[in-house]
């Protein structure tokens, strides 16, 4: 079944709900293989890599139950507000000259405020002034106007993770709707931004519920999907149970089936994972968030790009 499906795909056909379904029944070195032909097919050895920064965290008024940086939790994160544009200029210079080709701005909150909207409008201005790097947006459920401030300032991408699927969804937000995800999403494209969403497993979902919101997201034409495995912080409201490897391998590789020609991202977690996701790499993966992430530590970026090169992939 494995080869048949994948050569359809290679001929253009997209599987359906119930046909992803069935690779659950096969294990993760056979579906790799055959994800990583699928990904050489479509992206050839091409590898996306990036990094982002925690420009303003914590005293989010979202109730997110795995998320350190909620008002709802009690962490020992570090709580500062909106960063000035002299630093991320700096930092994005710092990741361009280690060889990060994208840069991205996260912030905590469910949106910026105007004063906000009007200073981070004006760091990316200057980033892509003074940085010769792409620079990626996160900064919540913003309006289109927003949106839009932030196309014209030179931002290419906007990030907005689903998170899990529509089903599952209430079980970890209850302050802000799948819908306003959607929405979001198709505002930030309306605007002509790329976007970037995935999600996080281990949040208790099921194997279903992870393949709709690959489905979710290929629906919603999205090229860049980061995959992250919960990584527990102590003070969050989710159960602390970590994804087995075995599992997010899987899960990588059934992404690729669906979504044949995106970035298939890691993102958190990628420290509880063999040499810091180096399998998911050999099972259709093709790009990355390195450093460190929001809350936590990720791997080296020269030793992320060390092991990019080993693994045969060029950086573009």
């Amino acid at each position: 079944m494995l080869y048949e499906m994948t050569n359809k795909i290679k001929n253009g056909y997209l599987i359906n709900r119930k046909e992803a379904i069935k690779l659950l029944d096969y294990d993760f070195e056979s579906l790799g293989k055959f994800a990583n032909e699928i990904r050489e097919y479509f992206l050839q050895n091409e590898f996306d890599i990036c990094s982002i920064v925690n420009g303003k965290s914590g005293r989010c008024s979202e109730d997110c139950k795995f998320c350190a940086q909620s008002s709802y939790h009690t962490t020992d994160i570090e709580v500062y507000p909106l960063k000035d544009t002299d630093y991320f200029v700096e930092d994005a210079k710092y990741h361009k000259d280690r060889g990060i080709k994208r840069y991205s701005i996260v912030t905590s909150g469910k949106k910026l405020s105007n004063i906000e909207i009007d200073k981070i409008v004006n760091s990316y201005k200057s980033i892509n002034k003074y940085v010769d790097i792409k620079t990626c947006a996160s900064h919540g459920l913003l309006s289109k106007e927003d949106l839009r401030k932030l196309k014209k300032a030179g931002v290419k991408r906007y990030h907005n993770n689903l998170e899990t699927s529509r089903n599952y969804f209430d079980n970890i937000c209850t302050t802000h709707t799948y819908d306003e995800k959607i929405k979001t999403i198709k505002d930030a494209q309306s605007v002509g931004l790329e976007v970037c969403s995935g999600g996080i497993f281990g949040l208790g979902e099921s194997e279903i519920d992870r393949i709709d919101m690959a489905f979710e997201i290929r629906d919603l034409g999205i090229k860049s999907i980061p995959l992250n495995a919960l990584d527990y912080i102590k003070g969050t409201k989710i159960d602390s149970k970590s994804i087995k490897e075995e599992e997010f391998l899987k899960m990588v590789a059934i992404y690729r089936f669906i979504n044949p020609s995106a970035q298939i991202r890691l993102a958190g977690g990628r420290n509880l994972l063999t040499n810091y996701g180096e399998l998911a790499f050999k099972c259709g993966a093709n790009a990355t968030i390195s450093g460190d992430l929001l809350t936590t530590c990720g791997n080296s970026i020269a030793d992320d790009i060390k092991m990019i090169e080993k693994l045969g992939f060029e950086i573009r």
